[in-house]
């Protein structure tokens, strides 16, 4: 069984939009009950609110482009980007601060999406 090219996109552009949701949609009441800690300063919540619209785009932008070959190649650069970033900061915490219970599996998913996004782009060229 072959799996499409596409779905490491519209996958990971799911799960990224979600993340965004809960990262912005509601701070004051989802920090504290996720993270344990409150969200009281309007800079905290404007800080909060602009990752869910980062996400959001970055997410709705994998998903576009899961369906649109001209700009597969250039979503794909980006997403391997974001994973292996996002990857790498939490790599780097979990050996400064300690192992994460919360966010161990989503490294993991990073990790796997980043690997994943790097074998597509090895296995399909750019379309030009």
């Amino acid at each position: 069984m072959t799996i499409p090219k596409n779905l490491n996109l519209v996958l990971s552009g799911i799960i990224v939009i979600i993340a965004g949701f809960v990262y912005g949609g509601h701070p004051t009441v989802i920090m504290p009950e996720l993270l344990g800690f409150e969200v009281v300063d309007l800079e905290l919540k404007n800080m909060l609110r602009a990752v869910m619209g980062i996400y959001l785009g970055v997410g709705l932008y994998w998903i576009i482009a899961a369906f649109k070959p001209k700009i597969w190649y250039g979503a794909t650069m980006c997403n391997v980007l974001f994973m292996g970033g996002i990857s790498f900061g939490r790599t780097v915490s979990t050996v400064v601060d300690g192992i994460s219970p919360l966010f161990t599996p989503a490294l993991i998913l990073e990790l796997l999406f980043f690997g994943w996004g790097l074998y597509n782009l090895k296995k399909y060229k750019e379309v030009i």
